[in-house]
């Protein structure tokens, strides 16, 4: 199969959020739009914040939370995009920083340095959203091209719900480039 006969590959990664239980909807949706979809959690996340077995299962893929050893083939191809959702405050600032001591921080600096659409989808409470840290890091990211949904701060409301995530809009914002 050539790069032209594959559908475009969509790199996931996932933060330690409680909402990272449901990122099978965010990976369905993909594929809805004719994504290949690998998954890439940072190390916490792996700490059962989602169903790792159910992500391998719906993508046909391993899961990445590690660097591969000198020597092991590439288990993805290329990305074509990246999201990161749901993105978090420690995440989204080591990032900005240029921090890679993961296999996740270190893949979103490198795909933003290839220029990869990248698209984020914050999962941060108002508070920390308001830290300068934090709202400076989303400054620099927007600057290299890094597009961001509203954040999700997850507060319940009056009838003492939460608001739904809203994975697709993630999605959407990649859809900007495939019009």
């Amino acid at each position: 199969m050539t790069d032209s006969d594959r559908s475009p590959f969509l790199y996931v990664v996932v933060c330690a959020a409680g909402v990272a239980a449901d990122v099978g909807t965010l990976i369905a949706a993909a594929q809805e739009r004719n994504w290949e979809v690998g998954v890439i959690a940072t190390p916490h996340a792996m700490n059962g914040f989602f169903d790792a077995e159910a992500v391998r299962a719906r993508t046909g893929r391993p899961l990445r939370s590690a660097w591969r050893r000198p020597g092991e083939p590439r288990p993805f191809p290329a990305p074509d995009a990246l999201v990161l959702a749901p993105a978090t405050f420690n995440t989204v600032n080591k990032w900005a920083a240029g921090i890679a001591d993961t296999l996740a921080l270190g893949t979103l600096c490198e795909v933003a340095g290839l220029g990869v659409p990248i698209a984020v989808l914050p999962c941060v409470a108002d508070a920390l959203a308001a830290h300068p840290a934090y709202r400076e890091s989303v400054a620099r990211l927007r600057g290299m091209g890094v597009r961001f949904a509203d954040p999700y701060g997850g507060q319940a409301g009056e009838d003492g719900g939460r608001p739904q995530f809203g994975w697709e809009r993630v999605l959407d914002l990649l859809d900007e480039d495939r019009r």
